[in-house]
């Protein structure tokens, strides 16, 4: 498609503060155009790429859902890859096409849309070259690994006409929704300020040596733009999280959940200064990425008032904040190990918004549901609790690539890069050791040349060919 949508520059640079849910309505102007018309009978065919994580929970969800079709599954691993094709033969769904290259993949015409899955340094990269292959993409969060990546994809998706869907799947919980909506209305009164918490408990990952890659590894392809190294277990399957050449940290894995909602409660955009600290503390090992960490946004308004978000990330023992995490009638401590992922109450994620008239906490007594607590003496306020599931994610994903309405999607491209701009901002901060300048207009540092390079494609050290387009 060529380079004249309606959408300028200016609108898109426009997303920063007070101006989010505008930015994204004027995107809503463009034609998306479908590679295809959809009967009334029709399925989207899509492919799923990278499975062996979170890309099994897209196997499951899109074969709940009438109108979409796994039509191909992509993944580098030939035994992770295999896995998933007898899952879904066991599962009774249709035999998929199989690919472990995504440029190969995305020759096929009869593919509709992508839902990718891999490590975050290629999230960008593999939904650009789907847009520009005529794609509709899912993309997992973050959709980007850098601040400059967010920005191109947001052009990419703007100028061929796309439907991109982040995977911020909270955003169709309805619990969630109702939460939003109710401090839009005002419940909790006039914000100033959001918290988002992170408290995971996650155990050491240890020292990994160097070894032969494992057969049936098409390393090359899963090291993608990261620059070359030698193998380790460390650096590939789930860990490759805690490594800045593939990951974002905590902040940037379970975080950006509770990050995007802190942002989308407290109805801000980019932020005019970020500052973070924390570190690695207590265990002695592989990972490069802190397990703890505090950071701090200040948002201008237009009215000239200011607010200000917080988030933090702890890896251990820890109390519940608001009685997040605090519901073993939902989730009993027995039924869920000690550490990691699965860790149930021992865990603490969610969200709280404090205003003129109260708060309202998100997560209090489960994942689906919130409170609201009210004047001095504590009063509880409206509440709420109505379970959801990640198929309604992926159905939105699914309803707007039929009906090509972009402004029907729940988190549209424009909202992913705002909220992980924040992630990236963060991280910066932290690993330069100071506060960061932001101009929330032009998206760009003040001031910093340091900041800017580590939010920049210049360092990432792209390997050809696998770098994302400076023209899209």
């Amino acid at each position: 498609m060529p380079n004249d949508s309606p959408i300028s520059r200016r609108d898109f640079l426009k997303v920063g503060v007070g101006a989010t849910s505008t930015a994204a309505i004027s995107a809503s102007a463009v034609n998306f155009i479908p590679s295809r018309a959809f009967g009334a009978n029709d399925r989207v065919r899509v492919a799923i790429c990278g499975l062996h994580g979170r890309g099994q929970d897209h196997i499951r969800s899109y074969s709940k859902i009438p109108n979409a079709q796994i039509a191909a599954l992509c993944d580098i691993d030939d035994s992770v890859l295999r896995q998933r094709l007898n899952e879904m033969e066991k599962m009774g769904l249709p035999k998929p096409a199989a690919y472990v290259d995504i440029r190969k993949l995305l020759e096929d015409k009869s593919i509709d849309a992508i839902s990718i899955a891999t490590p975050n340094s290629w999230h960008t990269l593999m939904a650009v070259w789907a847009c520009q292959a005529g794609k509709d993409v899912y993309v997992e969060k973050p959709c980007s690994h850098n601040l400059w990546e967010g920005k191109q994809l947001v052009r990419a998706a703007q100028t061929y006409g796309r439907m991109v869907q982040h995977g911020t799947q909270s955003r169709s919980l309805p619990a969630v929704r109702e939460a939003i909506a109710s401090l839009q209305q005002g419940v909790a009164g006039d914000l100033y300020l959001s918290r988002g918490l992170c408290f995971k408990w996650r155990d050491t990952i240890g020292y990994a040596p160097v070894e032969a890659v494992p057969p049936g590894v098409h390393y090359d392809l899963w090291k993608g733009p990261a620059p070359n190294h030698a193998f380790t277990r460390n650096r590939f399957h789930y860990n490759w999280h805690w490594f800045w050449w593939y990951g974002n940290g905590d902040l940037g894995n379970q975080g950006v959940h509770q990050i995007d909602i802190a942002r989308w409660g407290l109805g801000v955009g980019f932020p005019n200064k970020i500052s973070a600290v924390g570190g690695h503390f207590m265990f002695k090992d592989d990972q490069e990425t802190p397990n703890t960490l505090n950071c701090a946004y200040e948002f201008d308004m237009p009215d000239g008032s200011r607010r200000m978000l917080e988030f933090e990330v702890r890896h251990w023992i820890s109390n519940h904040e608001a009685e997040i995490g605090a519901a073993p009638h939902l989730h009993p401590i027995a039924a869920h190990p000690r550490l990691g992922p699965g860790a149930g109450t021992n865990n603490t994620v969610g969200n709280i918004f404090y205003g003129s008239k109260g708060y309202l906490a998100i997560g209090a007594g489960g994942e689906d549901s919130f409170k609201t607590v009210l004047g001095p003496d504590h009063q509880p306020g409206p509440q709420g609790h109505e379970p959801g599931s990640d198929v309604l994610h992926f159905s939105n994903f699914i309803d707007c690539v039929i009906s090509r309405k972009k402004a029907d999607l729940r988190a549209p491209a424009e909202e992913a890069h705002a909220s992980c701009a924040l992630i990236h901002l963060a991280n910066a901060s932290y690993r330069l050791g100071r506060t960061i300048y932001f101009n929330p207009d032009t998206q760009e540092v003040i001031n910093d040349e340091e900041a800017d390079l580590l939010l920049s494609d210049a360092d990432r050290g792209y390997r050809s060919p696998f770098i994302v387009p400076e023209n899209v």
